[in-house]
């Protein structure tokens, strides 16, 4: 039984998710700039940028191994811990082993309530796929990462940008970095100034 609704969350969640897509496929173009017109120099300068911000803890704090265990920062700290109250991803990433992630982060829209709070997203929390494994890496291995579509979800430098209005047109976990709740650190910059870095970095090749 647990399995079977297990399963069901997963399809309802996939089909949410292409739904997403097919919406913010075509819009998400425009933000791609011609392939070799950015210079390597600036493309390396993106990539400091964007570095910074996927190994911010905010971001790289669900992107954690095989062994589904969340990493959190609490409020007023900066290190990374492990996430408190035993908490696990177990094999569906979403805890429904033991205890799903949505019965403490909630999905919603509406704006995250200040720390201790628990921060939301307008989808269903879950640990990013194991594929997508990136905490306690170097920025060079994350970005030879980024650029293996065996790694990221099959996308080129195109489809990396779509992933982030994909995420941004639900309201998800990317653009929610920028607005986790009063008294949580935040990434550099913003998440437009994220998606303008992609494009840098992709279009410099």
């Amino acid at each position: 039984m647990k399995r079977s609704l297990v399963a069901i969350a997963l399809a309802a969640s996939s089909i949410s998710a292409l739904a997403g897509f097919v919406l913010a496929k075509d819009s998400s173009n425009k933000d791609a700039l011609p392939p070799g017109s950015v210079s390597q120099t600036d493309g390396l300068k993106a990539w400091k940028r964007i570095e910074a911000v996927v190994t911010h803890p905010r971001c790289a704090n669900c992107h954690v191994d095989a062994n589904a265990i969340p990493i959190w920062t609490p409020a007023g700290e900066t290190k990374p811990r492990v996430h408190g109250m035993n908490i696990h991803g177990g094999e569906s990433r979403i805890g429904a082993e033991a205890l799903v992630c949505s019965t403490c982060h909630v999905t919603s829209t509406f704006p995250n309530e200040p720390a201790p709070a628990p921060p939301h997203a307008g989808i269903d929390w879950q640990l990013a796929p194991v594929e997508f494994i990136w905490f306690g890496k170097t920025g060079a291995e994350i970005c030879t990462q980024l650029r293996d579509p065996k790694r990221n979800g099959g996308r080129d430098a195109v489809g990396l940008l779509e992933h982030l209005r994909h995420d941004a047109s639900l309201n998800g976990f990317i653009p929610r970095s920028w607005d986790p709740g009063t008294g949580r650190t935040t990434p550099p910059g913003t998440f437009e100034d994220h998606v303008k870095d992609v494009a840098l970095w992709g279009a410099a090749g």
